[in-house]
């Protein structure tokens, strides 16, 4: 049984992510994998490609983390004020929903979207909140919420 080195052009289960240079039969990559596109040979300028678009990928990853951080501390270092109707004794006339937040942070400049905002049920009462804001995989900011009478 001889084997080949491949590289994976996409994620297969049994084998590993895209991009890893594996050791497979050659029937499983002659019959299997390279027919789907889901491989090439692993030939020297072939590896050095892949790894280039690693390096490419994973500085991109990074600039996008750091411009996460940046938001989440000029998020952070702000607070949101938004105005609840109340009627009689005070009862609250409707709720604060993520979207009334996305667009209060839409008013201060920050572009966030609403599936970002994680709210566990509506705001119906009067107070000082703490709202996360999910701004990456890994980022997380936490923002002051005043509600107020209107």
């Amino acid at each position: 049984m001889s084997t080949i080195e491949v590289v994976l052009l996409k994620d297969v289960e049994v084998l590993g992510k895209e991009g890893a240079v594996v050791p497979v039969k050659t029937g499983f990559a002659r019959n299997y994998l390279l027919p789907r596109g889901w491989a090439v040979l692993a030939r020297p300028e072939v590896v050095k490609a892949v790894e280039a678009r690693k390096q490419h990928a994973q500085r991109k990853q990074e600039r996008i983390h750091e411009q996460a951080e940046a938001l989440k501390r000029s998020l952070e270092s702000r607070s949101l004020t938004i105005k609840l109707a109340l009627g009689e004794q005070d009862k609250a006339f409707g709720s604060i929903t993520t979207h009334d937040i996305v667009q209060a942070l839409a008013q201060e400049g920050f572009t966030v979207d609403k599936h970002a905002v994680h709210l566990e049920e509506p705001i119906k009462a009067l107070g000082i909140y703490e709202v996360p804001v999910r701004l990456h995989a890994e980022v997380t900011a936490t923002v002051k919420l005043w509600v107020v009478k209107a």
